[in-house]
């Protein structure tokens, strides 16, 4: 089940690797994209919040995200029905070795840009032959290249914030520490981060943590193991926020996970 969703159903593709789902939602649910993936609204009217802004998506619209990227839903005018691939990260990082990949997090229906997206959704939905489906996510792994952001980056005390955050995610981290690193003072930081990434710092590096902790769990690591690697005081606590993110315990997550 992906999260913030009441629905979904993982489809089978003929390209090993390659995940896809279709899922319906009307829950509000703000949380932080883990991998690079498409997705296209196929029924629905919804509003979120993502990269500083608004977004309004109706169907056909197409949506790009990348790990890191918060996304806040605020309102569902019925059900919203989507299809979403996530797309392969080896194939993404060499893109982005080139410097190539920019991501606008959302292209509308008639918007040339998009085509390349529309093409894997419809053969991932199609249950084309493995060396079509092949091609088709080459050409919107190479997409990404020519997508130019309309959003603002982070600024420079944001991102160092969040470089910080990143590179002691197993560790303790003060406030006065992310100041520190950012130059910037306590009271503008935390104001410029909730403002630019959609939630404070602390939120932030709690999303990160259960992320990895998923990662290890599904690589099969010990549920009772991954506290101490992920930064949590206990399992208490880990469990604590990987009910409430991910709506499960962590020893249940894998089965939960699993292709059906």
């Amino acid at each position: 089940m992906l999260p913030g969703v009441e629905s979904s159903v993982e489809l089978a593709v003929s390209m090993p690797g390659l995940r896809v789902w279709r899922a319906t939602t009307e829950s509000l649910h703000t949380g932080i994209k883990e991998h690079f993936g498409v997705g296209r609204i196929d029924r629905g009217d919804t509003e979120w919040w993502g990269g500083g802004k608004v977004w309004r998506s109706v169907a056909g619209t197409v949506l790009v995200k990348q790990p890191g990227d918060v996304v806040r839903h605020l309102t569902h005018r019925g059900p919203t029905t989507f299809t979403a691939v996530m797309l392969p990260s080896a194939d993404v990082a060499q893109v982005r070795s080139e410097g190539r990949a920019v991501t606008l997090p959302q292209l509308e229906a008639a918007d040339g840009r998009a085509a390349p997206f529309h093409r894997l959704l419809d053969a991932a939905t199609a249950a084309v032959d493995r060396l079509s489906l092949e091609v088709a996510v080459a050409e919107a792994v190479s997409a990404l290249a020519t997508i130019s952001s309309a959003v603002p980056d982070h600024s420079r005390p944001v991102r160092r914030a969040i470089e910080l955050i990143r590179a002691r995610l197993c560790e303790s981290i003060t406030l006065d520490d992310l100041a520190s690193h950012a130059s910037l003072d306590k009271f503008h930081l935390c104001r410029a981060f909730r403002a630019q990434v959609g939630m404070p710092p602390h939120t932030y590096l709690t999303h990160l943590r259960i992320a990895r902790a998923k990662e290890l769990l599904l690589r099969g690591v010990r549920a009772s193991e991954i506290a101490p690697q992920v930064g949590f005081y206990d399992q208490a606590q880990l469990t604590r926020h990987f009910r409430k993110l991910v709506g499960t315990t962590p020893a249940r997550y894998p089965q939960k996970a699993s292709p059906r």
